[in-house]
């Protein structure tokens, strides 16, 4: 009886969590479309990219292996980054790019990926020349 509840909750928030992955989603291809649209302000692009290198960086203002805070930290900057990049962008341009983004596939960017690895490589280098000095 417990294990059925049990299975119940589970699956109320995996479907929960999906809805959140794919509003996410939703919302970065909204702000990869701002960053090019000659109607968002300067200040909303400085958020989006300050926000997107936050996410991307592998380092954090407080490490993750910190139990807790060190996941915290990024559970609640790069929302708040997204929710104020979103405030930022007048809502006739929003709107526009919603629809913009709902109608396009999903991109991969090599490029992206090539840099974040480039980051871990060079703080995997210093780290190991810091410890092994």
């Amino acid at each position: 009886m417990w294990l059925a509840e049990c299975w119940r909750l589970m699956s109320k928030l995996l479907d929960r969590l999906r809805t959140v992955a794919l509003e996410l989603k939703r919302q970065v291809g909204l702000l990869a479309l701002a960053m090019c649209h000659p109607l968002v302000s300067w200040g909303a692009k400085l958020i989006i990219g300050l926000t997107l290198a936050y996410a991307c960086s592998p380092i954090d203002l407080i490490p993750d292996f910190i139990p807790i805070l060190g996941l915290l930290d990024d559970l609640i900057i790069v929302p708040a980054g997204i929710w104020l990049a979103l405030r930022l962008i007048p809502e006739a341009v929003k709107t526009k790019l919603a629809a913009e983004a709902a109608s396009q596939p999903v991109q991969k960017s090599y490029l992206g990926l090539a840099l974040v690895m480039s980051l871990w490589v060079v703080a995997s280098y210093a780290i190991t020349c810091l410890v092994f000095r």
